[in-house]
């Protein structure tokens, strides 16, 4: 069932730049047959930044970049949202280290930029896996060092990957999904064709987790960040912001501001075994939505596309009706005609 879950998401769920924004290659030409260091001539070049190939264990090897900060205590590895690659999110990779003072690798799934393969909910997972092995055997972090951030679509092989590891430093969930047919159809089941089931899996996640989310998500409704989030064990506190959309919170200054808060809090102190940590950072903030502030405005640049900011199915039309399932997202006439051939509800 596994491999007909797979080829259900590569017609519904993902939507990889075409064609890629950037290429990979080799610093020195002379030096590529030996694996010399590689560059993406499109974006700036960086002295704390690798470019690497990782091989998966599905056979497919993927791109990925590692930001080093001189003063960082911790990792974050990112999974990224839909309809991106790593020349458009390596900007706000750079910007994101800076302000965190962490290290940070970003990576491209199979079939995104110049990763090779097809994008497939395992492939997104074997994805992952290659890249957290790269940073436990190659740069030394540990577990109780690393953070993972999955936003959107991304949230998938994060949550997948957490509920597997019980000693992580923190997760962030950045405009998670429940699912994937959760994001099309309010389904009060979990159906065996579904993909990314983080709704079953997020209870499985042992470390701290903020989730962020927008009250005005015109993609992944904000009740997906919000149900999630009353799912964790290690609840920290939420940031809803108002009037946030699906592309555009780091324009928020309070998005910044309480990421930061985050990776500082975690990095003073360990969660307790009873959980007393959850209990400590549960205030009346949880439930109301995060006004835009004065300081700590992350900007990002002027040439930084927009769609670096998008995530889960950004490049199709959207909208809502009021309890209505959000086809508009899913009604091009391929994805019908597929639908009704295989006899899917979604």
């Amino acid at each position: 069932m596994g491999g007909v879950t797979s080829s259900i998401a590569a017609k519904f769920a993902f939507f990889p730049p075409n064609p890629p924004s950037y290429t990979v290659i080799a610093d020195d030409p002379s030096s590529a047959a030996a694996g010399g260091k590689l560059c993406i001539p499109e974006v700036p070049r960086r002295d704390d930044v690798d470019v690497l190939r990782l091989r998966t264990r599905r056979g497919n090897e993927i791109v990925a970049v590692h930001v080093k900060h001189p003063r960082a205590s911790s990792t974050l590895l990112y999974s990224h949202g839909n309809a991106a690659d790593l020349g458009q999110m390596f900007e706000l990779f750079v910007e994101l280290s800076a302000r965190l003072r962490v290290n940070l690798m970003g990576y491209d799934y199979s079939g995104y930029g110049q990763s090779s393969g097809k994008p497939t909910e395992y492939n997104t997972y074997a994805d992952i896996d290659a890249a957290y092995k790269c940073l436990k055997e190659q740069y030394g972090v540990k577990d109780e060092q690393l953070i993972l951030y999955g936003q959107s679509v991304g949230s998938g092989p994060t949550v997948d990957l957490a509920s597997r590891i019980p000693t992580l430093r923190g997760v962030v969930l950045h405009s998670p999904i429940l699912s994937g047919l959760r994001v099309l159809y309010p389904v009060k089941r979990t159906y065996w064709f579904d993909i990314y089931k983080n709704i079953e899996k997020i209870g499985m996640v042992k470390c701290p987790v903020l989730v962020i989310h927008g009250t005005a998500d015109e993609v992944v409704d904000w009740s997906h960040g919000k149900h999630l989030w009353e799912l964790c064990n290690e609840k920290y506190e939420p940031l809803w912001l108002s009037g946030g959309g699906h592309c555009n919170l780091e324009l928020y200054p309070e998005f910044i501001k309480h990421l930061k808060k985050f990776v500082q809090t975690l990095g003073k102190s360990k969660p307790s075994a009873n959980g007393s940590k959850k209990n400590g950072v549960e205030s009346d903030s949880q439930n109301k939505p995060a006004e835009a502030g004065t300081s700590d405005t992350f900007e990002l640049g002027a040439d930084l596309p927009e769609i670096s900011r998008n995530s889960l199915d950004s490049r199709l039309e959207k909208s809502k009706k009021p309890n209505k399932p959000e086809k508009s997202r899913m009604s091009t006439d391929r994805v019908d005609r597929f639908r009704r051939r295989k006899g899917l509800v979604w």
